[in-house]
């Protein structure tokens, strides 16, 4: 094989905010990607490039509603996923899906691979899915997926989509990101009861009971009556609204535009009543209180000093000559 000594691969030059900017804006799903890419980079230039890109980005008019969509294991929620997001977008609705993906501890990358468990849904015109691996984030919430989404209404996605690994603490993270939160449980007469905490199902907005069909679908209605009776002992929701619990068949397509209506009378509601535009207000809030956390621990976990004390502090600690609770304290009160 003969070669050209003068040829070379010229490296593609990198856009600018700007370019992301307007590229996203004009509905570039490349440009959009690039964008969530630096938010999930560690480079310290890419950090920077992300962060002039959400305050850009921040700058421009959202029409949005943001939903949460969790579930016991085995309850479907790609396959809900992927009718959900269908039936909106051929109603016309531009639709965003992020995914988390639990993170190999070895390889730090993404284990089920979202856009093969959603073939159809990933190859619609006005549907964009963005899987993202968990990485150390607790409770498997990717830490950059608030950023993302606002890359997505940006983007004119009027729909986003976010999906927690299952139940645990990812719901509280996913509930302190999304207008409206739903939880996906199995048909199982009582068994739909036990292992979910109380807490998860005070979060839902809208109970869905999903796998409705054939020889579940009596089992679906009994889980739908107890559910509703167990939730008149909540407390009730302060922005007025009362969850309701309804069944659907994600894999016969049945069922789903009723949950999309249930969802636009939530939206009504807490329109009405200024509880949407106070969350979002709240949302923020937190989001800048967990963004400053996060800030400071890696600045401080960053400095040399810091390091070279941590060393020693552990060699103490596994030798059993101080107590991690003491070296912690110690090492907040020498530096």
């Amino acid at each position: 094989m003969s070669t050209n000594k003068n040829f070379h691969l010229k490296k593609r030059k990198e856009p600018s905010v700007e370019q992301i900017l307007a590229g996203i804006q004009s509905g570039d799903r490349y440009l959009l990607a690039q964008g969530i890419t630096w938010l999930e980079s560690k480079k310290p230039q890419h950090r920077v490039k992300a962060h002039q890109l959400i305050n850009q980005a921040l700058q421009q008019p959202k029409k949005s509603i943001r939903i949460g969509i969790t579930g016991v294991p085995g309850v479907g929620k790609s396959t809900f996923i992927e009718s959900f997001g269908t039936t909106l977008a051929d109603a016309g609705h531009q639709v965003a899906v992020l995914t988390i993906d639990p993170s190999s501890q070895m390889s730090k990358g993404s284990i089920l691979g979202d856009k093969t468990r959603m073939e159809t849904l990933s190859v619609h015109p006005s549907v964009f899915i963005r899987p993202s691996p968990s990485g150390d984030s607790l409770g498997g919430v990717a830490q950059t997926t608030k950023e993302s989404i606002l890359l997505c209404e940006a983007a004119g996605f009027d729909v986003v989509i976010v999906e927690t690994v299952g139940v645990g603490q990812s719901e509280t993270e996913v509930h302190s990101m999304v207008d409206f939160f739903m939880l996906l449980m199995l048909p199982g007469a009582g068994d739909e009861l036990q292992g979910i905490k109380r807490g998860i199902m005070e979060m839902a907005d809208l109970i869905v009971i999903n796998k409705a069909d054939g020889q579940n679908e009596k089992k679906a209605r009994l889980a739908q009556k107890q559910l509703a009776a167990a939730l008149h002992y909540f407390p009730p929701n302060p922005n007025g609204w009362t969850t309701p619990v309804m069944t659907c068949s994600a894999l016969k397509h049945e069922g789903i535009s009723e949950l999309w209506d249930k969802a636009q009378d939530f939206l009504t509601q807490v329109q009405e009543n200024n509880h949407f535009e106070n969350r979002r207000g709240q949302q923020s809030l937190q989001w800048f209180r967990q963004s400053l956390t996060e800030k400071l621990k890696s600045r401080f976990l960053d400095e040399p000093k810091v390091q070279e004390r941590i060393k020693d502090l552990e060699k103490a600690i596994v030798q059993g000559q101080v107590s991690p609770f003491y070296a912690a304290d110690q090492l907040l009160d020498e530096i």
